[in-house]
């Protein structure tokens, strides 16, 4: 899985790359930084790249990826130095299908360890990215996706050891769609009517280049699939908007400028049992939503703004324009029912799991203890449902916090007491806990034995200590 065999090697960017290194996405910010100048709705969206396969059997499609520094066209007038899958900002979006398997060879052309996680896959813990597994300057590693499980927006993203915040924040992430064949007969919007949009923050100097520093009160300008509040030409019809927050700490409160509704049909692990119409929806970083809005509703010339009502002013309140066309044929529609339901059953074990932020040290824990990728901080029997209580313990207003697991999906119970709604009534992966509040979940690992990660997916904590792993046992 891990080799040295067949690698590209470094020197062959050496030519065009040697320059780059020190400059732009390996420096930390300063005082002196400033956003750098971009006029909003002035740039259209950029789709990501969709990933070719470079070869397909009877079972299993096949890709090879690069991960290596790379200039992007982010902000108009700069040229932006970023980390990115095959070079680009996001990565290119892989296209996957239920129950057909997917191998990824991730090449590491950086001059740093890298491991990549897919966000809401349930695969084995050697395929999961675990910070453990690195993949050194210079080696590859192939992860294998069995995809056995409902389709959903996944997405897949740095992990690598104390590194993942800033490794993602210069651009390593990229859309992963499970898609399957059982799907399209709900005749849901589809192909160029199905659009999925990574949400982020940034910071940029006065040259246009990154620049990384924990704190997302710095991180002013929004981007949407790698360009600042873009605009989208749509003609007069439904569309299904894949939503993810890919900020490392900012939670995005979303709805339309002239407050139409909404209508949410999946959430992080899938399709929703029947769809939901809602005003809004809010997401914490890492949490995915898919939306159908109906454009047919507006006059052609119609503009329609996507807002952040969490924002505190025009830069970081306006994520993107849609810019209504002609009236076409829609044949698509959202049906009364959609996928399964979830529950995990009767629990017999209930857990507590406590979030905490140390002021004095800056240290991040999870039940009072920092990271130890040697130390396993809990046990599961595998097929066993648990209730775990998680309690976010600090109480100022920037100390907020989220629970990502990986290897499993759960059942979000409650938050503060109350019942929850939207998106949250689905499967899960990550889940918003409140300050000083706590959140119930449902949790059940039934596939696969070996460790598996649970964290903060701020990634600013989680690099900072704020996670822990379970070993699941027979």
């Amino acid at each position: 899985m891990l080799s040295r065999r067949g690698i590209i090697t470094l020197g062959a960017v050496s030519a065009t790359g040697a320059a780059v290194h020190g400059v732009g996405v390996v420096r930390r910010g300063t005082a002196a930084a400033a956003e750098a100048p971009s006029k909003p709705f002035s740039r259209p969206l950029l789709v990501p790249k969709t990933a070719v396969p470079v070869h397909q059997s009877s079972t299993t499609d096949y890709y090879d990826m690069a991960i290596r520094e790379a200039s992007a066209l982010i902000l108009p007038g700069f040229r932006t130095w970023i980390f990115g899958y095959d070079g680009l900002f996001p990565g290119p979006t892989v296209r996957a299908s239920v129950g057909r398997r997917v191998v990824i060879r991730q090449r590491n052309r950086l001059r740093r360890n890298v491991v990549v996680h897919l966000h809401g896959g349930l695969v084995a813990p050697e395929y999961d990215g675990h910070p453990a597994d690195i993949i050194p300057p210079g080696y590859y590693r192939d992860y294998v996706y069995p995809n056995r499980q409902p389709s959903a927006t996944l997405w897949y993203h740095d992990h690598s050891h104390r590194g993942e915040a800033e490794m993602v924040f210069y651009g390593l992430a990229g859309f992963y769609l499970l898609e399957d064949p059982w799907e399209r007969g709900l005749n849901l919007p589809a192909g160029r009517y199905d659009i999925p949009l990574m949400l982020r923050d940034a910071h940029f100097d006065k040259r246009g280049q990154l620049v990384f520093a924990m704190d997302d009160r710095r991180r002013d300008t929004l981007l949407v699939n790698g360009r600042p509040q873009p605009f989208l030409d749509v003609y007069a019809r439904r569309y299904r908007l894949r939503l993810l927050n890919g900020s490392n700490q900012r939670n995005f409160t979303l709805r339309l400028s002239d407050g139409a509704p909404m209508t949410v049909i999946a959430s992080d692990g899938g399709l929703l049992p029947a769809p939901l119409r809602v005003a809004g929806v809010t997401l914490s970083p890492a949490e995915r939503v898919d939306v159908v809005v109906d454009f047919g509703r507006y006059e052609p010339g119609t503009r329609v703004v996507l807002l952040n009502t969490a924002g505190t002013n025009g830069v970081t309140r306006n994520v993107m324009r849609f810019h209504v066309g002609r009236r076409v044929s829609d044949s698509s529609r959202v049906p009364d029912r959609l996928g399964q339901g979830f529950d995990l059953g009767s629990a017999t074990v209930v857990r507590d799991v406590n979030l905490h932020m140390d002021p004095r040290s800056g240290q991040f824990f999870i039940d009072g203890r920092a990271f130890d990728m040697k130390r396993v901080d809990m046990k599961i029997r595998r097929g066993e449902t648990e209730i775990w209580r998680v309690h976010n313990r600090d109480r100022l207003p920037e100390t907020m916090h989220n629970l990502h697991l990986h290897g499993t999906h759960f059942q979000v119970l409650d938050r503060n007491g109350g019942p929850v709604a939207g998106h949250e009534t689905g499967r899960k992966d990550t889940v918003a806990v409140p300050v000083g509040g706590h959140v119930r979940i449902k949790v059940r690992y039934d596939r696969h034995l070996g460790r598996y990660l649970y964290h903060c997916h701020l990634l600013d904590h989680s690099s900072m200590g704020m996670m822990a792993q379970a070993e699941i046992v027979g």
